[in-house]
């Protein structure tokens, strides 16, 4: 089964532009695929401002996030996969959705839980 992850980031980010807002993704940056500028990364993590106006070449794909910016000048190709992707939001009312860390690439339902079995009771009844 794919992931539900990056499904929801495309459809929250058209809804963030739809609204006229500034679409930020939080990503973190010590994930060994990700390709960040490493000097605005700030505690493993790095804000990145993808709204149309600031990006070229936006990809939101189902494995991979991908787009071209400029930081301090210079053009710089940008490259995270989606379970980099720590939240979507704007950035005027923070309104988005933040994730989970993703320990595994599985996307396998948890294990049933066990319900205890609990004795029978009787009561009277009038």
């Amino acid at each position: 089964m794919t992931s539900l992850k990056p499904y929801l980031i495309r459809s929250i980010y058209e809804w963030i532009i739809d609204n006229n807002l500034t679409p930020h993704l939080l990503v973190d940056a010590g994930n060994t695929n990700a390709i960040l500028p490493t000097q605005f990364i700030e505690d493993g993590k790095i804000v990145l401002n993808i709204r149309p106006e600031a990006i070229q070449g936006l990809s939101l794909g189902n494995e991979e996030i991908e787009f071209n910016a400029r930081f301090s000048g210079k053009s710089m190709h940008i490259f995270t996969p989606v379970t980099a992707v720590l939240a979507i939001y704007a950035k005027e009312n923070g309104k988005g959705m933040i994730f989970d860390l993703e320990d595994s690439d599985s996307d396998e339902p948890p294990p049933p839980v066990k319900k205890p079995v609990a004795k029978p009771t009787l009561r009277i009844v009038k």
